[in-house]
């Protein structure tokens, strides 16, 4: 369970005492995913509160290809100096190490945890191209059995988390589901209110604002417990999928070799962003709960979670080939 291994702070921000700026560089985050969507908003979030905290000038920088390992290699071959940061959902770390055959990257070689700041359940959301009677998890199943060739869901990446969601849940429940791989949820969440995908597995965040606008509605979510986000939504627990529980977190990495020290005076200036009154606010606002976990303990949920996930895609049969 996520709460067993760090720190679930939302709407309560933590006592962390004023730090003066720590290095004269600009710092570059960089986010593997197009901008827009909730990795990259957060990113925004954070970079705005470390900006003369910690460092003079904070840039987030998108840097978009190879199902987000394009961002992922720019900092493992940055320098290690504290300037250059990854922030990240957890599957780019630990899903596909067992997902890709050829993977350029170690998780836990070629870099240096720093911080976990949040924690974003994942949601099955429906668009106008599935029918409007449609509105549970086993109903969509039945479709998707009556329809086989229409039996597609989109997924932010190959090989991601989202993308093993409709992995997990076929393998369940005997239905072929065929994945539709984007760039981000930003693009699968157009195409998904546009009626060129039915389904689409996202950050519950990335799906709030779309359900103003009445086109998008959830039909289960991926964590143990109810969101308190969408309450009246089911988990996919409930919807009789006990195994598909993933509550995925979003956090910052520097390039291995990075000086203990400067690793922990990033963590404590990211955690003093992430912990801000404002900041929380807005978390709250794109669905998120903010999280502390020390870069030791983070290393260790990472590695937890690559081995948590090994034995997943292996039944899965699934292997990404670029």
């Amino acid at each position: 369970m996520i709460s067993r291994r760090f720190f679930l702070a939302a709407g309560a921000a933590l006592a962390f005492p004023a730090r003066a700026q720590t290095t004269v560089k600009p710092v570059r985050i960089i986010v593997p995913f197009p901008a827009g969507g909730g990795t990259d908003v957060l990113a925004r979030l954070v970079a705005e509160k470390m900006r003369g905290a910690y460092a003079p000038a904070v840039i987030v920088e998108n840097r978009v290809g190879a199902s987000g390992r394009t961002g992922v290699e720019a900092v493992k071959n940055a320098d290690p100096d504290g300037t250059t940061l990854l922030f990240t959902p957890d599957f780019l770390m630990t899903v596909y190490p067992s997902s890709f055959r050829k993977l350029s990257y170690d998780p836990l070689r070629d870099f240096a945890p720093v911080a976990i700041v949040a924690s974003s359940g994942l949601a099955l959301a429906a668009g106008p191209a599935l029918p409007a009677q449609v509105r549970t998890v086993k109903e969509y199943l039945d479709w998707a059995r009556a329809n086989p060739r229409q039996a597609s869901y989109a997924t932010t990446s190959a090989g991601g988390t989202p993308h093993f969601v409709g992995v997990m849940l076929a393998q369940a429940s005997g239905v072929e589901l065929t994945p539709v791989h984007y760039k981000g949820g930003g693009p699968a969440l157009n195409d998904l209110v546009g009626g060129q995908v039915p389904v689409s597995v996202n950050p519950i965040g990335e799906l709030l604002p779309q359900l103003k606008g009445g086109k998008v509605r959830v039909l289960a979510t991926t964590g143990a417990k109810r969101s308190k986000f969408l309450p009246d939504v089911p988990t996919m627990a409930e919807s009789g999928f006990a195994d598909i529980q993933l509550s995925p977190w979003l956090g910052f990495f520097a390039p291995a070799r990075t000086p203990a020290d400067v690793v922990k005076r990033l963590s404590n200036g990211i955690n003093d962003a992430v912990q801000s009154g404002d900041t929380q606010q807005n978390l709250i606002k794109f669905g998120m709960e903010s999280a502390v976990a020390t870069p030791i303990g983070f290393a260790e949920i990472v590695r937890q979670d690559i081995e948590k996930w090994r034995p997943i895609v292996k039944a899965s049969g699934f292997a990404a080939e670029d």
